[in-house]
């Protein structure tokens, strides 16, 4: 046999182990679901999630926005709002389409705070999630319960979270610990107040999600330094308490 025989031979095995790779990586995804094919075209040759947390504040309680899984994997968990990038989309709008399509959710601003890629993240193949973080206030959404891919969509307190799908339990308690630096950043916590709102609605919703109780002198002169903030020379009346100043976010 002749080397260029022995060649011929090398390169048939090699297609043939490929051929073989392709169909187990095929049936791989038709046993765990997901309704993700490994040759859809938008999605094909690239493993890159897009993980939304989403946090809102409630009657003193952060709380963060899940979805409940329709399919494998990890059928029936509860995990945190996102999807597969598709290859004709930028990061970012490849997130609000997942949030639209899964929550109904739209126009809220998302910052990217951290990239996953461990090896087994995901037991279907290779996939690196992107992880963003918002804030929104609840009351001005009406959350999609049911879509093809999901069962339910609920807000969840922080304290009180069950194990949820993938590594997103990880993801999570970075971004909450992320949500507490960008509290401070000019413009974050806009969507969650209204115009204009009181020092002391602000200051609770600060405890809130620090967790702590906050020195009122010491928050304002913080805030104003920082030019988070601005007075708008307007009052909030209270009945049979002293009216409020009145400031907006700059």
């Amino acid at each position: 046999m002749n080397l260029f025989q022995i060649k011929r031979i090398e390169e048939k095995k090699i297609k043939f182990s490929f051929l073989l790779l392709d169909k187990c990586i095929k049936y791989t995804y038709n046993e765990v679901g997901d309704n993700m094919e490994v040759n859809n075209p938008l999605y094909k040759n690239q493993g890159i999630h897009l993980i939304s947390t989403i946090f809102t504040v409630e009657d003193g309680i952060t709380k963060v926005l899940l979805i409940k899984r329709k399919n494998n994997p990890y059928k029936d968990y509860w995990a945190l709002v996102g999807g597969a990038l598709y290859n004709n989309e930028d990061l970012i709008d490849g997130l609000k389409r997942e949030l639209k399509e899964k929550t109904g959710i739209e126009n809220i601003k998302l910052d990217m705070f951290n990239v996953y890629g461990k090896l087994n993240r995901s037991p279907v193949f290779r996939m690196v999630a992107v992880g963003y973080i918002g804030v929104i206030d609840r009351e001005k959404v009406s959350l999609i319960k049911e879509t093809l891919k999901t069962s339910n969509a609920d807000w969840f307190n922080i304290e009180c979270i069950p194990t949820l799908a993938y590594d997103h339990n990880e993801i999570l308690n970075d971004a909450v610990n992320k949500l507490k630096e960008k509290i401070y950043e000019k413009d974050f916590l806009k969507d969650l107040f209204p115009s204009e709102f009181t020092l002391p609605e602000l200051q609770k919703v600060y405890e809130t999600i620090l967790g702590e109780k906050l020195d009122r002198r010491n928050f304002r002169k913080k805030l104003l330094n920082l030019d988070l903030i601005e007075d708008t020379l307007k009052e909030k009346k209270f009945d049979g308490n002293k009216p409020a100043k009145l400031y907006k976010f700059k």
